[in-house]
Order: C-alpha cells, then structure tokens, then sequence
C-alpha cells in the first residue's frame, strides 16, 4: 500500500505527556480514520517545541500522505504547531483574511491585541474548512489538517474534515481458537506470507471467562479476500481448536 492512502497523526502539547491532560484525541483519530477505511502509519505525542514538532512531522510526511495534528494552534507562546509545520513544508507563516476580518468583528471594531491575531496565522496556501457543526472553521494545508487540542472542538473538526474523504470501509472477522499462539503460528505464518495484502491478526486472552484463548482477525477492503482468508485458516487449523467464526 502506498503512503498516498495513508495517514498519519501527532498529539502535540508538553500537557499530555506530563499527564497534566488525558490523552483522547489520538484514540479518536485511530477510530474515526479506521471507520473511514484510511490506514493509520502512526500516531506520536511530542512536545511544544518546534524542533519536535518539525522532526516527527517530517517522518510522517515519509509514511503518509495525510497528516493530522492535535493542539498548538491558539495564541499563547506554547502554541507553536502552525510555526513548526510551516517550517516543515518550507512555507512563510501568514494570515489568512477571512480569520482576521473574523477576530475584527469578534472585538468589535476595537484593535484586535497582536496576541490574539496569532489565531488568523497559518501556513502560506492554507484553506479553511467550514460546516454546520462547526462554531470555528478546521484549518487545512495540503494534505495537512491542523485540528485544536480540545477534545471537542477536535472532534467537530475531524467529523467535518472526514467528510470530505470517501468512505472505504475495512471488513473485519473473527476466528476464536482454543489452543495456544505457538501451536497456530504455523499456519499463521504461512497465509500471512501466502496473501501479505490481507492483514492477520492474533490476539490472546487470559481471561478464563472469555471463552476462548485466541482471537485471530481478518481484514481487508474486499469480503471475498477475507472470506477466502477465513475459510483458508479453517480448513489449515486443527479442527480441534477452531471454537467458532463471526
């Protein structure tokens, strides 16, 4: 799969990993991008520095064509994400001036504080995304989404970014074994080899109440290669062991 249908994700703010904040944003990203069918590369926390910032921006440019941020954008002098991911795609920081006009009605006509102008800037060529659930307008680069880090703002922005993307959803099933990974890795192994491009994935459990020992998933854009996946592993796996397919 190439990095043009690919994603990528930074959780930026010194709050989250000094446990100051908890981390939602990311865990939503990873659900969201998934219903959408958009494979996720990786997802980092870093913090408010623009050398950070810059560096693990740069290494998900190399893996994705999607990036998404979280946090750094408003106007205090942590907030330097727009500066670092400028920085990144070698771009001036400018203002845009549908967010200055926006800030000028805000203080109604009065000198908008230079501090507070800091919310208009944003990489040269960027473009504002707007939609009915939105009270602030998602602010886009590119292929780059720089999203607030307030949970619920982030969550009306990535709603409202992602529905601009077409919906590819990955279809998913599920073999529960009674037996030990070691003793199906076998067979594992070999269809993971035989078909790379339908991803397997094996899950213990050691709750005695879950009913089983091994959860196996399939997936796939396409039924029919994870239906002929989950038919291979049935028919390879001892019989023994298979305790049922969903």
């Amino acid at each position: 799969m190439s990095a043009s249908d690919r994603a990528a994700g930074l959780v930026i703010g010194n709050e989250v990993l000094s446990a100051r904040v908890k981390e939602r944003n990311g865990a939503l990203l990873i659900e969201r991008l998934r219903a959408r069918g958009i494979p996720l590369t990786g997802l980092s926390i870093v913090p408010d520095e623009v050398d950070a910032i810059v560096e693990a921006f740069l290494l998900a440019r190399r893996r994705a064509r999607f990036i998404f941020t979280s946090g750094g954008i408003g106007p205090t002098h942590d907030d330097v994400t727009v500066r670092a991911v400028a920085l990144a795609m070698n771009r001036p920081v400018v203002q845009l001036p549908e967010l200055v006009a926006s800030l000028t009605r805000a203080f109604s006509g009065r000198p908008v504080p230079a501090e507070a102008l800091r919310l208009a800037e944003a990489p040269e060529g960027s473009r504002l995304i707007h939609g009915p659930r939105l009270e602030y307008p998602a602010l886009a680069c590119d292929d780059v989404y720089l999203l607030p880090g307030v949970p619920e703002l982030f969550e009306a922005q990535l709603e409202t970014v992602l529905d601009g993307f077409a919906a590819r959803p990955v279809v998913t099933r599920s073999v529960f074994l009674d037996a030990h990974e070691h003793e199906v890795a076998p067979v594992l192994d070999a269809a993971a080899l035989a078909v790379p491009e339908v991803e397997i994935g094996s899950y213990p459990t050691f709750d005695p109440k879950a009913g089983y020992r091994v959860k196996v998933t399939v997936e796939h854009a396409e039924r029919a290669r994870v239906d002929a996946m989950v038919e291979r592993l049935v028919r390879e796996l001892p019989a023994r062991v298979v305790l049922r397919v969903e």
